[in-house]
């Protein structure tokens, strides 16, 4: 079994002067870093005093889910002859919210729109998102199921 590690490193960018004096004082915005790549600014879902223009952690889970599946399954098509021409995922989640503030996902729907090169590859091509849910790091890693509303057709 290999080990991989990963590293980031989260700022609070969100001080206005006064810190956490109270509720409303400070801004939720923060820059997530990792060594050699882009920052991706952040904040908390407008629901919780956050910024509409910055990723939430929700985004970016729902976002690591959509993404880890896309990258097994064109992986699978690919060593399985399924030519993939396109594909956009318009992935849903959905998060309860608890009264005492806490809150949990309680599961993600992928939506996957596949466009593959000829109609003999499209039953493949449906098939293999189960597969590919099989092996992706993030699906394998979240407790809640993550479902599979997939399309597949043919480039016209």
């Amino acid at each position: 079994m290999k080990q991989h590690t990963y590293s980031a490193t989260i700022t609070w960018t969100g001080n206005q002067g006064t810190g956490t004096s109270d509720y409303k004082s400070y801004s939720r915005n923060h820059t997530i870093s990792a060594e050699g790549k882009k920052d991706i600014e952040g904040s908390s879902d407008p629901s919780f005093r956050g910024d509409r223009s910055r990723h939430s952690p929700e985004d970016l889970l729902l976002d690591s889910i959509s993404a880890c599946h896309m990258l097994w399954y064109l992986h699978l098509c690919a060593v399985n002859s399924v030519i993939v021409l396109a594909y956009e995922d318009n992935a849903t989640g959905i998060m309860v919210e608890e009264k005492d503030g806490s809150g949990q996902f309680t599961e993600v729907t992928l939506h996957p729109n596949v466009t593959v090169q000829d109609e003999s590859m499209v039953l493949k091509a449906n098939a293999l998102h189960h597969e590919a849910n099989k092996l992706c790091f993030i699906a394998r890693s979240v407790k809640f199921p993550v479902h599979h509303k997939p399309t597949a057709s043919v480039k016209s």
